[in-house]
């Protein structure tokens, strides 16, 4: 096969590994009147609900995992939201089965659902940024919440975009109108990931712990799919069920770190310069007392996923994880060298470089594209004429602005692509990727996946 060909298989294969009803069917399953759940990683800040009623912990060999005791429950119910939201709402509820079936609960999504259950709420939120829509879909999960108590067994399905669908200002005086804007004001002042949760959580009423404590009878369990990166659980969905390590002090340091205050809503704007922030829930409090999460599935399954497609193939194989969350040329000019190193270590070999994570494209025009086909479009030209293949897509299904997950190119695409009148620095320029592997049908659509654990590179060399 084309080399590229080969590439998007690779790909296309990882997908259908880390599709959630297959990781829900390896890491969640009934035994009689008991569920069994088991992660990779307990999340980080997560209580242990051991010795609660129904509840029980066990650590196995690199996984944490529970046994519940669904009988030990008067009721149970279910809050699912962010772009996995759907597809891990019905695997859990296939899991539990009709004899345990959850019989109240509230999806928020992106995407609308194939069915509803009774008692259940369906709302469809948006992304990226929050509106009334995502407000409803807080209130009425913080009013499950209030409405739990000790015979409750309150299931959080948690996924990346949660924080945009499920939002509401924790102060009257902040509008969820405020808080969309205090979203792009921070997603435009250079702030990383971790600097913008902090602030966002201390103005939520649902970020950083709030929903855990909103619902502090029942027993929680949250199950996660992670879109950040590893270890940084807290950070998913700005972690609503999570203890939160950050404090008001870290906002007002990073308000006057990148100079916000004339940029935020007046009424955002009055909290800081009063000093009148409230402290997040912590690590130890009363909310996290009954209390577990589990990491299901993160950018490292998919990975390790293409790692399996790549070795039955026949390539040598390295994972490469240090290119996250850097600027596009950086990454790629440090992954085509790192191609060529592996190439000379295995002379003969075919040889794949995977790496994941998500970097940094800053949009320079008006086109239509995203980081994914940003990357592959920076490769074309230095891989021009080499017996070389380099795909990055987002396992979302969704890359920008654009209807790919992503691109694949090889050291054809530039000559075929000259021989079409078309020249790729032109469409680098007007950040319009999309359009020109559209052109070269190199273009991955996938359609949204009902999943989201980051972008996945796959550079591949005979």
């Amino acid at each position: 096969m084309v080399l590229k060909d080969v590439a998007k298989e690779i790909f296309l294969e990882a997908l259908e590994e880390i599709d959630v009803g297959r990781a829900f069917g390896r890491k969640v399953r009934r035994e009689g009147g008991r569920l069994v759940i088991s992660g990779r990683d307990r999340a980080e800040g997560a209580a242990s609900a051991e010795g609660e009623a129904g509840a029980g912990s066990a650590a196995g060999e690199g996984e944490s995992a529970a046994t519940i005791d669904l009988a030990a429950f008067q009721q149970i119910w279910v809050v699912s939201f962010g772009k996995a939201a759907w597809p891990m709402f019905y695997a859990l509820t296939d899991a539990l089965g009709e004899e345990f079936r959850p019989t109240r609960g509230v999806v928020a999504s992106n995407t609308p659902p194939e069915r509803v259950f009774d008692g259940f709420m369906a709302l469809q939120a948006p992304h990226p940024y929050p509106d009334v829509r995502s407000q409803e879909a807080a209130e009425k999960i913080l009013q499950l919440g209030k409405d739990s108590d000790e015979k409750t067994l309150l299931f959080f399905l948690i996924s990346g975009g949660g924080s945009a669908m499920v939002e509401a200002p924790l102060e009257k005086s902040v509008t969820i109108g405020d808080l969309t804007e205090l979203n792009r004001v921070l997603v435009r002042c250079g702030a990383s990931i971790d600097e913008m949760n902090a602030v966002r959580k201390h103005l939520s009423a649902v970020k950083g712990g709030r929903l855990a404590e909103a619902a502090a009878k029942a027993t929680k369990v949250t199950l996660l799919l992670s879109d950040v990166p590893e270890g940084s659980w807290a950070t998913i969905a700005s972690g609503p069920t999570l203890p939160d390590p950050t404090t008001v002090e870290t906002c007002y340091e990073v308000a006057a770190r990148y100079h916000l205050l004339p940029r935020l809503p007046a009424s955002v704007r009055a909290l800081f310069e009063g000093k009148k922030l409230k402290e997040t829930p912590k690590e130890g409090a009363p909310a996290f007392q009954k209390a577990q999460a589990y990491l299901l599935l993160s950018n490292r399954d998919a990975l390790e996923a293409a790692q399996v497609a790549c070795v039955a193939r026949g390539f040598a194989v390295e994972l490469e994880l240090r290119p996250d969350d850097w600027p596009v040329p950086e990454a790629v000019d440090f992954l085509l060298a790192r191609l060529e190193e592996l190439k000379k270590k295995n002379e003969g070999k075919p040889v794949c470089l995977l790496s994941g994570g998500e970097l940094s494209s800053p949009v320079t025009g008006d086109g239509t594209g995203g980081r994914n086909q940003a990357f592959v479009l920076d490769c074309v030209a230095k891989i021009a004429g080499r017996e070389v293949a380099v795909l990055s897509a987002g396992t979302d299904g969704v890359d920008g602005n654009s209807p790919a997950a992503g691109a694949v190119a090889d050291g054809e695409s530039v000559f075929r692509a000259r021989k079409l009148g078309l020249d790729p620095m032109d469409f680098a320029r007007r950040s319009d990727s999309y359009s020109l592997f559209e052109a070269l049908a190199d273009a991955i659509v996938t359609g949204p996946t009902g999943n989201n654990l980051r972008d996945l590179r796959i550079l591949l060399v005979k």
